[in-house]
């Protein structure tokens, strides 16, 4: 009867069991000195040898010759616990054997001696699936066990586990495996197979188990009916659409190609490639790009290794960090979303997203948009071309026809004009008496500011517009010869505290009003801003009264 590979080429002794050194050396000398603890908590991310270091050690405090640490498998007992018929070694899944009957049974059989070996064993798998009444009857024979007794816990969530079974067990915690260990295992298994694994292929098969040597293993299992295993027959096999396909997939959207990357999705569609493992994939390659912009020199150990150099540098410089951030942010959002149904829509609607940012309103696509207009204002890019699609929350604000809002740019003018010098006069010209200015009339203070937005909001991006035109962002107030400019957040204070803003805004303030203003950005509530507003308002139009009289 044919037997997976996982299950072939499971370690059987200490030394076998590779990337866990650190364990399996603490295990071997406590089992050659005889300190055993009478509980045991592995701690690990799936298949990174926790219930094989269980069985293994369950073997070694009941082997008749234990070999440097290790059992021998050979003896009765070793042989025994390995095809089940040493019924003092128990091993139980606790996502089907959860409640608290199961457990009593338990705690009343561990109470009795063991028949056969030397002490009795009970390895639970999963511990966190058990119920609290469950942890409680467990908890008074870890309290006070026999000395012929010994616990095996094992887990991948130990946040669920409860503090006080923690304390009354010795925890180990089983690390990821590193991608060259896999590697090395994989090839090892290969050979002896007699399979033909390419070292592209292994590496592939590493990178996507993430670490876990039974994911790897299952992987090659599934790639075995193959005559050669290269990384077209992974990608095949797998059902994944592969590093070039992803890259070609990032190229649209880097070049804001909505068409080009829906039309490659159908493609990939049609060849049965699944819309949930193509958007991880594609989030894979993003988390890359972003290990690679935050960690330029070190980086390399923070990254899949399902993709090489050369591809990772081709797209340095095509996104920011904050739009990787968005990207990544916008694809977990629609992985999310998947669980209800409508996978295809959903991925198509995420690419169209992806390529087109200015349709999205979230925030972290809003920032993507500012902080690609702040670099490209740095690289010294003139005004024309740095050009902001208008959203449709921006038309109708503004009176504009939402199906014109595609076509209408906003150009990010942020310097002030310099003023141009008069001509130059004759000396021997008499020069005219200047006539005399017109008289303004200062705005009421409920005006002014409405003023002064509506003229600053429509020289600005229209990232910094809309918060300038949200009263729960921002407000603003003429105290003397000062705009006080109240902010709510510390994101919008960033945004307006620039002196290209307050200078536009001291700009048009000045001209609103007759003089000099000069603009200050606080953040504090905007509760007490807006009263303060309203107060002065109200107290203008009470002043048109004769009879009224403020002292």
């Amino acid at each position: 009867m044919y037997q997976a590979l996982y299950r072939k080429w499971r370690s059987r002794t200490f030394d076998e069991v590779v990337g866990q050194t650190h364990i399996t050396e603490t295990l071997k000398q406590q089992v050659i000195t005889g300190h055993l603890s009478h509980a045991y908590l592995f701690v690990g991310t799936r298949g990174t040898g926790k219930t094989t270091c269980a069985r293994i050690l369950a073997k070694a405090v009941n082997c008749v010759q234990p070999v440097n640490g290790s059992p021998c498998n050979a003896c009765r007992f070793c042989r025994g616990i390995d095809d089940g018929s040493v019924t003092d070694v128990v091993e139980l899944d606790a996502a089907s054997n959860n409640g608290v009957d199961s457990v009593r049974q338990l705690r009343d059989e561990a109470l009795f001696s063991p028949a056969m070996a030397k002490k009795r064993v009970y390895i639970i798998d999963e511990v966190h699936m058990l119920s609290t009444p469950a942890f409680n009857a467990l908890l008074k024979i870890l309290e006070e066990p026999p000395e012929h007794l010994m616990f095996i816990l094992a887990t991948t969530e130990l946040q669920k586990v409860p503090a006080t079974i923690l304390s009354r067990c010795q925890r180990h915690a089983f690390k990821r495996l590193d991608t060259g260990v896999i590697m090395d295992r994989l090839r090892y298994v290969a050979g002896q197979e007699g399979l033909n694994l390419t070292d592209d292929a292994a590496a592939l098969l590493a990178g996507l188990s993430e670490g876990g040597m039974r994911d790897a293993l299952s992987m090659l299992d599934q790639c075995a009916g193959h005559g050669d295993i290269d990384t077209d027959t992974v990608y095949n096999t797998l059902g994944l659409a592969g590093n070039r396909e992803i890259a070609a997939l990032l190229e649209h959207v880097a070049r804001h190609d909505s068409a080009g990357a829906v039309a490659r999705f159908g493609r990939l569609w049609q060849d049965g490639k699944d819309p949930a493992t193509l958007l991880g994939e594609l989030s894979g390659l993003l988390r890359d790009l972003l290990m690679c912009a935050v960690a330029p020199k070190g980086g390399r150990a923070l990254r899949s290794g399902n993709y090489d150099d050369a591809l990772l540098d081709s797209f340095r410089t095509a996104f920011s960090k904050a739009e990787l951030i968005a990207h990544i942010g916008c694809i977990q959002a629609a992985l999310a979303e998947m669980r209800a149904g409508q996978a295809r829509m959903i991925c198509e609607l995420c690419l169209i997203t992806l390529c087109e940012p200015g349709l999205s309103d979230t925030l972290p696509m809003l920032r993507a948009r500012v902080e690609t207009l702040e670099r490209q204002l740095r690289q010294g890019v003139p005004a024309a071309a740095a050009q902001v699609p208008v959203l449709a929350a921006d038309a109708e604000a503004r009176s504009i026809p939402v199906e014109a809002a595609p076509e209408l740019t906003l150009q990010a003018e942020l310097r002030e004009a310099e003023p141009v010098p008069p001509p130059a006069t004759p000396m021997a010209e008499e020069k005219a008496p200047p006539s005399p200015a017109p008289a303004q009339t200062a705005p009421e203070p409920g005006d002014f500011w409405q003023r002064v937005r509506a003229q600053t909001a429509a020289q600005l991006p229209a990232g910094i517009s809309l918060i300038l035109e949200d009263p729960s962002q921002a407000m603003g107030r003429l105290v003397g010869d000062t705009l006080r400019l109240s902010v709510d957040n510390p994101f919008a204070k960033n945004m307006l505290d620039r002196q290209d803003v307050t200078g536009l805004l001291a700009k048009n303030a000045s001209a609103v009003l007759g003089r000099s203003v000069r603009v200050e950005v606080a953040e504090e509530e905007l509760t007490s801003a807006v009263s303060e507003g309203e107060r002065d308002r109200k107290l203008a139009e009470l002043g048109r009264f004769p009879i009224v009289k403020f002292q």
